[in-house]
């Protein structure tokens, strides 16, 4: 503070004593300065100079020891005034003469420049007529003079430009020394703020040495730097005046030459230095030139806090500067002492408009500047404060970056990001049944979570983590660490209005992520199945590193393809792939028995060294009775180590050493039992639960830690299995030595490792000799012996004989052998009128009711047809399809169904009964019903509003008994190796009639639903209420109602065992290879291919029927009998491989009752009571003798059908559940054949 009453009264200017001493005074001692200073002042205003210079002596001397302590000792040295006169006026005017001075010299020189131009000007207009009037002949001499003086104005002209731009260059952040410079201005900006800061505590004028006080001279040096800056920005300007009226150019003014005038009179004055205060105003400039600002947001909350805070530091500048001065006319009388934080404080208060009135303005000065600073102040504090306070508060709470917790893994999860999606994937990812997943779940999106979501992550907040930001930018991936991830998932929108641009942004994401790491593991759910194709465009797209794609689309109409095949199989697959839990019902109703099999799911496990060596059927059998186990399929590593899924592959393959098993069980626990698994030690225990890690186990892992520890990184225990690089070459020469001998060993397949055989040299007599016996067309007669060994096959028999077998000129199937294949057609030679369609006498066919129109999203019906059309049925077994809808919308879909035999549209409307009689939909072995039209509605309860009610309208439907009586499929097929010819080995004694269906009600139906909650309205005498969840609904349970959302667990389920994805893939694609992938990419339509014996070969697979129980040959286990007696028999005998129940839903009461609903029931128990009219799902063999008959027949042609199918009939094998409620004569069926093959 500057000693007010100093400078009016006479007393000692600054605090000055006798002898003109100089001191430096903290506030508080200045402050009884002040009241000395004022008291003399009152006695004698005209005093004279001597007794000023006493009483400032008596003054100084009470406070000298304290200043002696606190700040600076009294030097006599210092040359100050001594009669108390103030000189801020000499520091103001160095600024004022410096502004406008130069203000003038610029305004003076634009003006001559003004006048010279327009003297110039007229010159040489003169000059010009001149030329004219004198015309060329003066033109040498004039014109020399002038050319040497263009070329020196052009040289000057040329010499300032480069001097300019040189200027620019430096002061500008396009080059690293502009850069630097400019962060350094504003570095030393604000270093000379907070030297101001420091002398704030200090007089307003006081007397200093330059060479003893540091703090000047740390101010001197800045402000030469500025100065030479100031030369620099005024050289490189281009208008001078508004470079000089500029804001910094003004803080250069006001700040830098009274440096320069305290340094001479060797006097300091605090004055106008807070203006550098405003240089904070850059502050956002420098951070974007540093890097560091990015985003609009938050250059523009940088730039309203620099605005405001360097206002208000400024102001409060003024306010310290006027109140510890007082007013000029006063003659400095009305001063008070203030400190500049103070000032701060009331500038604030006064923005605010608050005004407590402890601190306030007391100087005309203050108060007036104060009027003006309400006005401005309180405009920008009620503008800027709420948007800084939004821009804060919408600044992305979910910001951070993700740290790695060491030890633990984690994935990071993108795309569609809702409550419905994350909570599903959460339920089944954190399922309590997979054992301690030790995962950590990052989530990332662009969009903040709303309320309901938050909760949800906060509920699971110790596994679960959320960052705002797109897997599109680089940054926010390395945010997530996704270079560290285990693998990154890609959700989503499964109701979208275009999936095509969904799956676009997948592919999209897919390629961000992989063009930034491109050893992460993706798995992405796609919407469409030709969209798949794209992904294979990406170069980094990598299955064998667990890549994946998940096409919903794919897996729902496989799914329910299946269903056509063997009613229900779509629910016990869509439960074996969920974690459920387990529900307890004591009641004896039929939710028991299907929750029972609800909480079985699918897991692996590498097989016990105590099953090395033996059969595929013996192993299952095991486990099975012993282990509680039921093991469907193994990872066979091949000779040369390639590793394929083989799903039932039969007793000629026999167990290696290291191989991965898939169980179905009710938790991961229960499957270590196949690891832990010792003949010595567990062959007498008959509780599986006593089944424990033993010594054997302990030395048996110790001798494979060797080749289990070669590929470490992949191995995943239990349900984490990767199983793709996990044996070592130990394995390899067993596998070569043990197998290379059977006569049907599996060959390398495909990415997805699907099913194929190749017929190799049989040289082991022992269990394989009666094949050799056989190959000649002995009966099959073996009850242990292996259907799928004990066969006529074609591609067996030698010399012509199998040439003759291969017309080498047709081609009937696709060129992988997967699917059975026809010419092109025309979808005009496939379209049938009611007319035709009842002409036809349909009966055992699949009938496809679909809505879409010509502007409806494509559903791919290539996916429902082609598990359908799977060559590993025979052609005379192929249901025929008849697709009752819009022509418009068919001839769309037309072009990827052209290739496939048996197919036939009938334009319509599926609520039209006309149309659904003349399809006699009441003989079909199933009714699909699609929508194409589903996520064109917004409201969710209406998107399923024509599949619902054209299911109601097929259910309300009845029909008479004109057609007669037919043959349910209850009467259970022939298991392969017995000849129903044969009256001894006839599994039918007695063809069991039942009159045909005359109510809709009784009709297969499978309906597709968008929206779970709508399952309600499918069954009318059922009481689900509107909660339950999907799968515990009858509909669901019985097979009838499907909906795309069962497929969110395949998600998890693929991260934690990819192989669930390929076995998935088997059983419902009917064997889409990945060369047929990249085929159907390329031409969109399948390609026919000429029979050779490596496609023949692999017809041999397996596939999913039902076994009837009410006769044949397993008639005698069906009334009362054990499910596990039924499991062995047909295990021992047929090699199919039992793994559920589709029974009558009323099949527990004690009365009889006319219901024909079934539900499915996984994996019962050994001791299940099974009863009569239960129908099995089994994994049945490739029955090669049901088409055996057509061997001697020409291939070149699919007609004639009716005399081979009364040749093969006796090793036919109907698939679906409800066939015995749709009886019809044999002869009827003939007929319908033979007119579907003359259409065809």
């Amino acid at each position: 503070m500057a000693n007010g009453g100093g400078g009016g009264g006479g007393s000692s200017g600054g605090g000055g004593g006798g002898g003109g001493s100089s001191l430096r005074m903290s506030s508080n001692i200045h402050a009884n300065h002040l009241s000395l200073d004022a008291s003399s002042s009152s006695s004698s205003s005209s005093s004279s100079s001597s007794s000023s210079s006493s009483s400032s002596s008596s003054s100084s001397s009470v406070h000298e020891p304290k200043m002696d302590a606190l700040i600076i000792p009294v030097t006599m040295e210092v040359p100050c005034d001594s009669r108390g006169q103030r000189m801020w006026w000499a520091f103001l005017a160095s600024s004022m003469v410096t502004f406008f001075g130069g203000l003038f010299i610029i305004l003076l020189w634009r003006t001559l420049k003004y006048l010279w131009t327009v003297c110039c000007h007229c010159g040489g207009k003169t000059k010009e007529a001149q030329k004219i009037n004198n015309g060329s002949s003066q033109a040498d001499g004039t014109l020399k003079p002038v050319d040497e003086k263009e070329e020196a104005v052009a040289a000057e002209v040329g010499w300032m430009t480069s001097v300019k731009d040189w200027a620019g260059v430096m002061i500008s952040a396009q080059t690293l020394t502009g850069r630097v410079l400019v962060v350094l201005v504003f570095a030393l900006s604000i270093g000379a703020l907070v030297i101001y800061f420091i002398d704030s505590s200090n007089p307003i004028e006081s007397c200093q040495n330059f060479y003893k006080d540091f703090t000047l001279q740390i101010d001197m040096a800045f402000n030469v730097f500025f100065l030479l800056y100031f030369g620099l920005r005024f050289i490189a300007a281009n208008d001078k005046l508004w470079f000089w009226l500029e804001v910094n150019s003004v803080v250069d003014f006001f700040t830098v030459p009274p440096v320069f005038v305290s340094v001479y009179l060797n006097r300091s004055w605090l004055g106008l230095r807070f203006l550098r205060a405003l240089r904070l105003i850059q502050f956002s400039e420098i951070l974007q030139f540093l890097n560091i600002l990015k985003t609009s947001n938050s250059i523009k909350l940088v730039n309203l806090l620099s605005i405001f805070i360097s206002t208000w530091l400024t102001a409060a500048g003024f306010i310290h500067l006027v109140e510890n001065s007082g007013d000029p006319w006063e003659n400095f009388q009305n001063n008070q002492a203030l400190t500049y934080w103070e000032c701060v404080y009331l500038l604030m208060v006064t923005m605010s408009t608050v005004g407590y009135g402890d601190v306030y303005a007391k100087t005309t000065l203050g108060r007036l500047f104060m009027v003006f600073f309400i006005l401005g102040g309180l405009a920008m504090f009620a503008s800027y404060v709420p948007e800084i306070i939004e821009l804060i508060g919408n600044r992305k709470k979910y910001g951070g970056s993700y740290s790695a917790v060491s030890g633990r893994k984690h994935i990071v999860v993108c795309g569609h990001i809702t409550l419905e999606s994350v909570s599903n994937f959460l339920k089944d990812f954190l399922h309590k049944d997979r054992d301690d997943v030790n995962v950590e779940i990052v989530f990332l999106h662009n969009i903040s979570p709303n309320l309901e979501l938050e909760a949800l992550f906060k509920r699971h907040f110790t596994q679960v983590e959320f960052y705002q930001g797109s897997v599109l930018n680089p940054h926010d991936l390395a945010r997530v660490k996704i270079e560290s991830a285990d693998a990154c998932l890609i959700l989503a929108n499964k109701y979208c209005a275009d999936p095509d641009a969904e799956d676009a942004s997948n592919i999209m994401r897919v390629i961000s992520i992989k063009n930034y790491h491109p050893k992460i593991r993706i798995i992405t759910q796609m919407l469409q199945y030709h969209n798949k194709a794209h992904l294979l465009n990406i170069p980094s797209w990598n299955w064998k590193e667990g890549d994946d794609a998940i096409c919903l689309a794919e897996l729902k109409l496989g799914f329910i393809a299946q269903s056509c095949l063997a009613q229900g199989l779509s629910t016990m697959l869509a439960n074996l792939f969920s974690m459920r839990s387990f529900i307890k019902i004591e009641e004896d109703t039929w939710q028991k028995y299907y929750l029972e099999g609800v909480s079985n799911e699918m897991y692996t496990e590498y097989l016990s060294s105590a099953f090395v060596g033996l059969s595929f059927p013996t192993v299952c059998e095991l486990c099975f009775v012993k282990l509680k186990l039921l093991m469907i399929a193994i990872e066979y590593k091949s000779a040369n180590r390639e590793s394929r899924i083989l799903i039932n592959p039969g007793n000629h393959l026999k167990i290696q050493e290291g191989t991965l098993g898939f169980f179905i069980a009710s938790d991961a626990k229960e499957v270590k039992r196949a690891f832990f698994y010792c003949k010595a030690c567990h062959d007498d225990i008959t509780d599986p639960k006593r089944i424990k890690k033993c010594g054997c186990k302990r030395r048996w892992e110790e001798h494979c830690s060797l080749w289990r520890l070669e590929s470490k990184g992949n191995v995943r225990r239990l349900n984490y299995c990767r199983g793709q690089q996990t044996f070592s070459v130990k394995v390899k020469v067993a596998a070569r030595s043990r197998y290379s001998k059977d006569p049907f060993v599996f060959k390398k397949e495909t990415p997805n490792s699907r099913l194929v055989t190749e017929p190799v040299e049989d040289e082991q007599p022992s269990t394989l000799s009666p094949k050799k016996k056989q190959r000649n067309g002995g009966m099959r007669n073996s009850p242990n012996s292996s259907p799928k060994l004990m066969r006529h096959d074609p591609l067996l028999i030698p010399g012509n004989d199998q040439i003759d077998n291969m017309d080498s000129n047709v081609k009937k199937y696709d060129s992988t052998g997967m699917f059975h294949w026809c010419a092109p057609k025309e979808i005009e030679k496939v379209i049938l009128t009611r007319s035709e369609a009842a002409m036809t006498v349909l009966s055992g066919h699949v009938v496809v009711c679909i809505f879409g129109d010509v502007s409806s999203a494509l559903i791919g019906l290539r996916n429902l047809v082609m598990p359908l059309r799977a060559s590993n049925f025979h052609y005379h077994e192929l249901k025929h399809i008849v697709f009752v809808g819009s022509i418009e919308y068919l001839k769309r879909e037309w072009e990827t169904l052209h290739n496939f035999p048996k197919v036939s549209i009938l334009p319509g409307t599926p609520l039209s009964r006309a149309d659904l009689r003349a399809v006699n939909i009441n003989l079909c072995d199933m009714c699909v019903i699609l929508s194409a039209n589903q996520n064109n509605i917004d409201d969710t309860s209406l998107q399923d509003k024509e599949c619902i009610l054209a299911s109601l309208n097929i259910k309300s439907m009845q029909f008479d008994d004109s057609i007669g009586v037919l043959q349910a499929n209850s009467q259970g097929f022939t298991p392969p190796g017995m000849d129903r010819s044969s009256p001894d080995n006839s599994p039918v004694h007695g063809m069991l009639r039942q009159p045909s269906i005359t109510t809709g009600v009784n009709i297969p139906i499978i309906t597709e639903l968008v929206n779970d909650t709508n399952v309600q309205f499918l069954d009318q005498d059922d009481d689900d209420d509107p909660d339950t969840e999907l799968y515990l609904t009858q509909p669901f349970a019985c097979g009838t109602a499907f909906a795309v959302s069962v497929l969110d667990s395949l998600m998890s389920a693929t991260y934690f065992n990819d192989n669930i994805l390929t076995l998935i893939r088997t059983l419902v694609t009917g064997g889409a290879t990945p060369e047929l992938e990249a085929l159907i990419a390329e031409e969109n339509a399948l390609r026919g291919g000429y029979s050779t014996p490596q496609t023949l070969a692999n017809r041999d697979r397996c596939r999913v029927a039902q076994l009837a129980l009410l006769d044949g040959p397993f008639a005698d286990l069906g009334d009362g009998g054990c499910y596990g007696d039924l499991f062995c028999k047909a295990l021992k005998t047929y090699n199919m491989l039992c793994f559920g129940i589709y029974r009558l839903r009323d099949a527990h009461l004690s009365t009889p009752s006319q219901c024909t609903k079934r539900y499915v029931i996984t994996n019962p128990p050994y001791e299940f009571e099974l009863v009569p009219t239960d129908l099995i799902f089994c994994l049945m063999q490739f029955d090669h003798n049901a088409g055996q008959s057509r061997a001697s027949l020409s291939h070149s042609s699919h007609s004639s059908q009716s005399s081979s199918k009364k040749s093969s009939s006796v090793h036919s094998i109907p698939s679906t559940a409800n066939r015995q409620n749709r009886p019809k004569s044999r002869e009827s069926r003939d007929k319908q054949k033979y007119v579907q093959e003359e259409r065809l």
